[in-house]
């Protein structure tokens, strides 16, 4: 099956801090990790295909046009900086993994870099629970929701996510 995604590459760049001269080479692999992951988590499979479906057919409209640009976009564009950030300073060739340095720059430390996360995280997880809130209020609207069976992905009706504490 033909794979469409659900966001531009321009808006990532322009909805989040990330700089819009970052090579989407550098990115847009984690778009497709939080659509995939993260997106069908809410979405189920049926819903998911049925939008995906309509992106590559050119005829996204009427509801899920708008659940697609209200709800779904902004969700996947901070779940994609989620993905994202972690991997942010490395690039991965033929010679090995590198790290880059500048010498008017400073690296940051995982700390750092584990705060920016959890700010995205948080932000996601708003959409999320807009989304959720959302569709549960008007699945007659998108009927695919609850028309998942057998190896399909259920969707989440639940946003929870939680840490560990010791």
């Amino acid at each position: 099956m033909a794979k469409a995604l659900f966001v531009k590459t321009i808006e990532i760049a322009e909805y989040t801090a990330l700089n819009g001269n970052v090579d989407v080479d550098k990115f847009k692999q984690f778009m497709w990790i939080a659509q995939e992951l993260d997106i069908q988590n809410y979405l189920g499979t049926d819903l998911y295909d049925k939008i995906n479906d309509d992106i590559l057919a050119g005829t996204l409209t009427g509801n899920y046009l708008t659940l697609t640009n209200e709800y779904i976009k902004p969700m996947l564009i901070h779940f994609t900086m989620v993905q994202y950030l972690p991997w942010a300073a490395y690039t991965i060739a033929n010679q090995g993994v590198f790290k880059h340095s500048s010498e008017n720059s400073e690296s940051v430390s995982k700390n750092e870099v584990d705060y920016l996360i959890d700010k995205e995280l948080s932000i996601a997880k708003h959409y999320a629970k807009r989304f959720t809130d959302y569709i549960c209020f008007e699945s007659a609207l998108y009927p695919e929701y609850n028309t998942n069976s057998n190896g399909d992905m259920f969707p989440d009706k639940e946003v929870n996510f939680s840490n560990w504490f010791l």
